[in-house]
């Protein structure tokens, strides 16, 4: 039965009227309050720490997960799959205990390859409301109190995922609207995505409210097989009053409005002779009127002026990286204090990058022998990555590469470790295979 428009329209303002519940210490998204990574209001972050030293807390998880945490006032939210049971949880923690407040059960089936499991999205929340959304579609919102408000899956209303991987695409909360990108094979793959039409890439916007669809927009895109499969997440910035969505994945990067979808500028291709095997997993980061696209297998990052039209041709990006450290197959760049700092995950290196010029200030080999795929963060003047053995490490964000802290926080086994640390509140919280560490301000 359908809500009356009415109604609907009623419930959509009650939930305008609660949003707005954050704060700047908050760590609401994926990649931070400023969408970029950071947290420029941080203060009194620790440099030093331990599994047994300087922690506020740390909580057992059901099992292991890409999502980051977020966090809003005295909450904690997270995903998981529970490798006992393999089942799909959402979780709710106390930020200033640990104490487990609430977990809900939300599908059976954690995975469909090795490499990675269901629960790789993060959640996204206002304050009031937290939305999680799963690698098999289920895409559902709950108060902060874990009452559940909607639930839908994006496959079943909208096909087939035509993924030859696990999906994975964090949704985005901004401007009062949800938005999910699915960037997909345009022909089934291994049994998967639509045989009875054709599986299109596109970004969804819906109601938070409700979760019905507001628009939904084909991104079409020239690449070819796995080349078209998108592990990013859609990013919003305002340059020079224009808002957009941009978007990487299928061998180009895009620009759109966040109210229609309409694709408001495009460049592509970093792969000219349209080799077919190139997912693409690092989201986009803009920083000082300059958005950077990172193209995968060790290729270079290309740099484009925010702010244009139509079809940018082969020429229009404003710089790309000339050396081959200058590369990010997995992680996504951060911005911070007016740098680009981007983390080369095969070759194990830090590079501080000028926005305007692609040049290089500082660059420096990160600890330890093991691959680093976590995106950085950072905030009061210090960066926060982890490789994936849990091993956390710790860099200044001046004027030199430097090393202030190298630590293992990670759990017997650990091998796959890939969430963000998140920043809230003068905590950080570290995610690793089985625990979730709060590291106690100031220590």
């Amino acid at each position: 039965m359908k809500t009356p428009s009415h109604l609907t329209l009623a419930i959509s303002a009650a939930w305008a009227l609660s949003i707005g519940s954050l704060c700047a210490q908050d760590w609401p998204q994926w990649r931070g309050p400023m969408f970029d990574g950071s947290s420029p209001q941080a203060k009194g972050l620790s440099a030093k720490f331990s599994k047994t030293e300087g922690l506020s807390w740390s909580a057992p998880l059901p099992g292991a997960g890409a999502s980051t945490p977020v966090i809003a006032g005295d909450r904690v939210f997270l995903t998981s799959a529970d490798v006992a049971t393999r089942e799909l949880l959402v979780l709710a923690y106390d930020r200033k205990t640990g104490k487990e407040l609430w977990r809900h059960k939300v599908a059976d089936g954690d995975r469909k390859d090795d490499r990675s499991n269901y629960a790789s999205p993060s959640p996204v929340t206002d304050g009031k409301h937290v939305w999680f959304f799963f690698g098999q579609g289920d895409l559902l919102a709950c108060t902060v109190e874990g009452k559940e408000v909607w639930r839908r899956n994006i496959q079943k209303d909208h096909g087939g995922f035509a993924f030859g991987w696990t999906f994975s695409s964090t949704p985005l909360l901004h401007d009062g609207r949800l938005y999910l990108q699915v960037l997909q094979r345009n022909v089934a793959v291994q049994g998967r995505g639509r045989t009875d039409g054709p599986n299109e890439s596109y970004i969804l916007a819906m109601d938070p409210a409700t979760g019905k669809d507001l628009w939904r927009h084909v991104r079409p895109a020239e690449a070819r097989e796995e080349s078209l499969e998108a592990f990013t997440s859609p990013v919003p910035y305002t340059h020079a009053g224009r808002s957009e969505l941009l978007v990487t994945g299928g061998d180009c990067i895009t620009g759109h409005d966040p109210v229609t979808g309409k694709e408001l500028w495009r460049w592509g291709t970093w792969n000219p002779t349209k080799i077919p095997h190139w997912r693409l997993v690092p989201s986009p980061v803009a920083g000082a009127g300059i958005v950077l696209a990172c193209a995968p297998k060790g290729s270079p990052v290309y740099a484009f002026k925010l702010g244009q039209n139509g079809n940018l041709g082969e020429e229009g990006y404003a710089w790309k990286s000339a050396e081959r450290e200058l590369s990010s197959d997995v992680s996504t760049p951060l911005f911070y204090q007016g740098k680009f700092f981007i983390l080369n995950s095969d070759r194990r290196l830090m590079l501080c990058v000028e926005p305007a010029t692609g040049q290089v200030v500082w660059q420096g080999e990160l600890p330890g022998r093991t691959k680093y795929e976590v995106s950085p963060t950072a905030g009061d003047g210090k960066i926060y990555t982890m490789n994936m053995a849990g091993d956390v490490v710790v860099l200044g964000a001046g004027d030199r590469f430097e090393v202030l802290h190298t630590v293992p926080m990670g759990d017997e086994g650990d091998r796959d470790v890939r969430s963000t640390i998140a920043i809230a509140h003068g905590q950080l919280f570290i995610r690793t295979g089985k625990t979730l560490h709060a590291v106690a301000p100031g220590s």
